[in-house]
């Protein structure tokens, strides 16, 4: 090694070695060197230029995650797309099938009647044939309606366990008159010209095709009124109707205290029986207010059997019918036709940071009124990205948001300034909590639209999403939730129909536009 040497001006001046490394321990030993190194000024902005760089990769960060968003959604939909083709063509193929060789099964049935069991198999085979024909027909049929939509459905490993629900029919009604035409496109196009076709939206009628067989009944807890009520209901449905009865294994505890009478009632023993009710469960009965139904509709994930609510809480807007005449409405609702109003549920999945692509999603959840969005116990605004099919809808800074269904417009989303909407109509409500902002005014987005609230890495503080007011979740910078209507409406019997009972419940249940009415005897135009 050659040593530093001095230059005339005492400066170090530094040989650089064989492998064009320069000798730094030639420039630790010279003090004067140091000195002057630490001597220089700094660099002038350098924090300032960190600070911009940082920005610029965290807005390149955005960007490639709203790009993989994006591009997981498009794969996501086309997906969903592939798979409804293929179940459609499975039905048709199905269908055909069927129709070409109904007279050959129907002739080997008839041959085969000896005996009880040999009855069975043909009208079971019979009913199974008759399903699949009257589709398309005459409104939707009950195995359409409670049938999850899953491509690997098969109808006859489960076919004993359906056939023992009632069976019923579903059509729309106008003005509470039949109508001759079903469901057709809402849109026609013909020589140039678009006209306004059949409604989608009309009054639904519900027409039993086989009695019904079992019925569910859901009471509100600690109610002394609900058990007395419940036991008094059990016993008329048992005596007088002939029906199987399934109650919570709370209620039959309750009854068993009693009366040993009640020992008939069947329950259920894990969460996978429940998952299974209904497949076997052909009426639900619920005695409570509108808590009481969405507990009954949360019991169901996928399809939901009809519901009959009876008003005993403090406020109901889904609970048209009265205690007192329970035999009167029942009687009548077992006998049917009944007009019954079909309520969207949310579909709502939490999706983490850490999720490679939108299908590492936690279990998803289903709400019938609606998901909300707040700061919890937080002092800082929340600060909320929304999307709507991957567009930028806006950025909410305020105490939260809140994804209503059209049945939960006239809940949490109407304390918060939204619209009130009637249950029928199929649409996802958009309703800001107290946003620091004067022109943020609630949104009604279509059905068929998907929602993305994701909480951006920039924000302050966490969110927390309740979903009807239940199964509270923390959502970290980075976590997304996303909520579209689920296939699997809520359907409730009506007292009158649906337009008459929504009117009835805000009229009685909020005094809408109760004031009074303006003298006759005052001053009057010329």
């Amino acid at each position: 090694m050659t040593p530093s040497q001095l230059d005339s001006n005492g400066n170090a001046s530094v040989s650089q070695q064989e492998n064009g490394f320069i000798d730094s321990l030639s420039i630790l030993n010279s003090e004067k060197a140091v000195q002057e190194i630490i001597q220089q000024p700094l660099i002038q902005g350098i924090e300032d230029n960190l600070i911009e760089f940082s920005e610029a990769m965290r807005t390149v960060a955005k960007a490639l995650r709203r790009a993989a968003e994006g591009k997981a959604s498009s794969q996501a939909e086309a997906a969903e797309w592939k798979r409804k083709y293929e179940l459609e063509r499975a039905r048709n193929l199905q269908l055909e099938h069927k129709v070409l060789s109904s007279g050959e099964s129907n002739g080997e049935c008839d041959g085969e009647r000896t005996g009880n069991s040999a009855d069975q198999t043909v009208l079971s085979n019979q009913t199974h044939e008759k399903y699949e024909v009257c589709c398309g027909k005459n409104g939707i049929c009950s195995h359409e309606v409670l049938r999850d939509g899953d491509t690997n459905y098969n109808f006859g490993v489960v076919r004993n366990k359906v056939m023992r629900k009632a069976s019923f029919k579903l059509s729309w009604r106008y003005k509470g008159e039949n109508s001759d035409q079903q469901k057709h496109d809402i849109v026609s196009f013909e020589k140039g010209n678009i006209t306004t076709a059949e409604r989608s939206s009309k009054q639904i009628s519900l027409k039993w095709e086989t009695q019904p067989k079992t019925v569910l009944i859901l009471t509100k807890p600690n109610s002394a009124s609900v058990r007395s009520l419940c036991a008094e209901m059990v016993r008329w449905l048992k005596e007088q109707k002939k029906l199987n009865i399934v109650v919570e294994p709370r209620v039959r505890v309750e009854l068993l205290m009693d009366s040993s009478y009640y020992s008939f009632v069947e329950t259920w023993q894990d969460d996978k029986e429940i998952l299974l009710l209904h497949m076997k469960v052909d009426l639900v009965v619920t005695l409570g207010g509108d808590g009481t139904v969405l507990w009954a509709a949360s019991m169901f994930k996928g399809p939901v059997p009809p519901i009959v609510p009876f008003s005993l809480g403090s406020l109901g807007f889904m609970t048209p019918f009265h205690s007192e005449q329970y035999r009167e409405y029942l009687d009548s609702i077992l006998r049917g036709p009944i007009s019954i109003t079909l309520r969207h549920r949310l579909l709502c999945r939490v999706i983490r940071d850490e999720a490679k692509n939108e299908y590492e999603a936690e279990e998803s959840i289903i709400v019938l009124n609606e998901v909300t969005i707040d700061r919890g116990i937080s002092s800082f605004l929340t600060n909320l990205e929304c999307y709507c099919d991957n567009s930028f809808v806006t950025c909410v800074q305020g105490d939260g948001l809140i994804l209503s269904t059209t049945s939960g417009s006239t809940a949490y989303s109407l304390a918060a300034g939204g619209s009130m909407v009637h249950p029928q109509v199929p649409g996802i409500l958009f309703t800001p909590i107290c946003p620091h902002s004067l022109s943020f005014r609630p949104l009604i987005l279509p059905e068929h639209v998907t929602l993305r609230v994701q909480v951006p890495f920039n924000s302050r503080s966490h969110a927390w999403a309740s979903f009807d007011g239940k199964d509270r979740k923390r959502l970290e910078p980075g976590d997304a939730l996303v909520c579209s209507l689920a296939p699997w409406p809520v359907p409730t019997a009506c007292q009158v129909d649906s337009t008459s009972d929504f009117l009835r419940s805000i009229h009685d249940g909020l005094h809408w536009n109760l004031r009074k009415t303006q003298s006759f005897d005052g001053p009057r135009d010329p």
